[in-house]
């Protein structure tokens, strides 16, 4: 059995995931353990650091006594992670000096709207293929510098350490010892250069950040350091933000190929290559991944909640006691009885770019009933997602063939199907759905020789099923148009 698996590690926004893969790409055995969101005030989400290096710990032991897998029977580990979720800590005692500040957050929003008055949002653009928003982790990391009391002096004299959840985790692997991020995550912080590949001084600078609390960025597919398990060393040799290994996992490796994971949001990536394009549409440009040196690209459409408005009504309303109820309470009904759900709770993403817009419902009679809401929270996830990619097929000036998708919504046939009609486009479904973790674990496997290249794991990809299109284009139409009136909407006064 010696070196015959991989482990991949899935930090996400509500659970920490462990899984272990053979060479076909076969889960032989997952855990996972949910940890606490917690919400100090209207538009703030944060995390317990500890808390998810608790449970991320806890879920890798519980896995590979699931697989009956020993360390020394471990290739590689890789890691993919919740991505612009900020995180400092003390270098000397690996403690956090605060709460992570999550992905979701819009405290940094007046910060941003400062920037942007400034005359800022060009130079960022530019360097970072980002938007000024509070989405990313740059900004998080200037409020925690700003409001830790000590922090920013500590950070200069090289006390504090920053990092996204990645370079947490590896930290914690490695007791301290190693402090790095990818690439693919430093893209995110609106403080990387995505066309040099390194960390860029006059974005510090606009956002005060000093250089000393930085990681170093290494690529995504690469031995960057050991984890000591049960007294065996066991190469970290893959790193990737969710999303972008999401993209590596459904075997998008050449320009052209794009997927959409409906998680806690909905990201929709588009692989462009060597080349970044810039976006005329207010999606993202970002780095997917960095292996053998060289940089591959993506477009991205990032909405904010997806698979979280199935939680509000689990969570907020109590209308289902479990999220695999919603497909069908949905199905109760033939439609949505004019109902939409626009679930703005964080404000909006692409291509909207409202940190200001706040959720809402529309068309609600005395006749609306749970499944009405249910069938309206579902089509809202897809009704977001394509949003986003018309914008995206207008930046590329491509129509996709098909959307490959994963997620663990993505398993609601009724959903798929949805969002099969309203784009008018095949939608596919893997058999295996853990494509993010997958993908960090190809991007490992592939670093120490697991498997031998990027056409190798492509191989390993299977179909569960395709959605085809059925609706009439008219009535998809006229949804859609329901949809952008609901959208105007929430919307902030200008």
């Amino acid at each position: 059995m010696s070196k015959s698996f991989i482990v991949a590690l899935d930090q996400g926004t509500t659970s920490s995931r462990a899984l272990v893969f053979d060479r076909s790409g076969t889960v032989l055995a997952a855990a996972h353990q949910e940890f606490r969101q917690i919400f100090p005030h209207p538009g703030w989400v944060e995390h317990d650091a500890a808390e998810i290096w608790t449970t991320q710990s806890a879920v890798l032991r519980e896995v590979l006594a699931r697989a009956g897998v020993g360390a020394r029977d471990v290739a590689a580990i890789g890691i993919t992670n919740q991505r612009e979720t900020t995180v400092l800590w003390e270098r000397a005692t690996g403690a956090p000096v605060a709460n992570a500040i999550v992905w979701q957050d819009r405290r940094t929003a007046p910060l941003c709207d400062a920037l942007r008055a400034a005359g800022h949002a060009a130079t960022f653009a530019a360097k970072t293929g980002l938007v000024l928003d509070a989405y990313f982790s740059g900004t998080k990391l200037k409020w925690l510098l700003d409001h830790v009391p000590g922090a920013r002096v500590r950070a200069a004299r090289g006390e504090l350490a920053f990092g996204t959840v990645d370079s947490w985790l590896v930290w914690n692997l490695t007791r301290g010892k190693v402090h790095v991020t990818d690439a693919s995550n430093a893209s995110r912080t609106l403080l990387f250069d995505i066309h040099s590949g390194d960390w860029d001084d006059e974005l510090l600078q606009l956002l005060d950040i000093p250089r000393e609390v930085l990681p170093r960025v290494v690529a995504s597919s690469g031995v960057c350091a050991t984890a000591l398990m049960d007294g065996v060393e066991v190469p970290i040799a893959g790193i990737a933000g969710d999303q972008q290994a999401a993209l590596f996992g459904q075997a998008c490796h050449a320009p052209g190929l794009a997927k959409n994971t409906y998680g806690t949001g909905c990201f929709l990536l588009l692989n462009t290559g060597g080349k970044a394009v810039a976006s005329a549409n207010s999606l993202l440009t970002t780095v997917a991944w960095r292996r053998d040196a060289a940089l591959t690209y993506a477009l991205e459409g990032s909405v904010f909640i997806g698979g979280a408005v199935v939680q509000w009504l689990r969570d907020g309303l109590k209308i289902v006691r479990s999220a695999h109820e919603i497909e069908a309470l949905a199905a109760t009904v033939a439609d949505n009885g004019g109902v939409y759900l626009v679930p703005a709770f964080t404000g909006l993403g692409a291509p909207h770019w409202d940190a200001y817009a706040r959720g809402g419902m529309f068309g609600l009679t005395r006749g609306t009933t749970s499944g009405h809401i249910a069938r309206a929270a579902l089509e809202a996830i897809a009704f977001q997602t394509a949003d986003v990619l018309a914008a995206m097929e207008r930046d590329a000036g491509i129509t996709l063939a098909e959307l490959r998708v994963d997620g663990g919504a993505a398993a609601n046939n009724l959903l798929m199907q949805f969002q099969a009609d309203i784009l008018g486009v095949p939608v596919v479904r893997p058999k295996v759905l853990e494509t993010t973790a997958l993908g960090a674990g190809y991007l490992a496997g592939l670093a120490v020789g697991y498997w031998k290249d990027a056409a190798d794991v492509g191989a390993n990809r299977q179909i569960d099923r395709v959605f085809h299109p059925a609706m009439p284009r008219a009535r998809a139409a006229e949804l859609r148009a329901g949809w952008e009136s609901a959208v105007g909407r929430v919307k902030a006064p200008a």
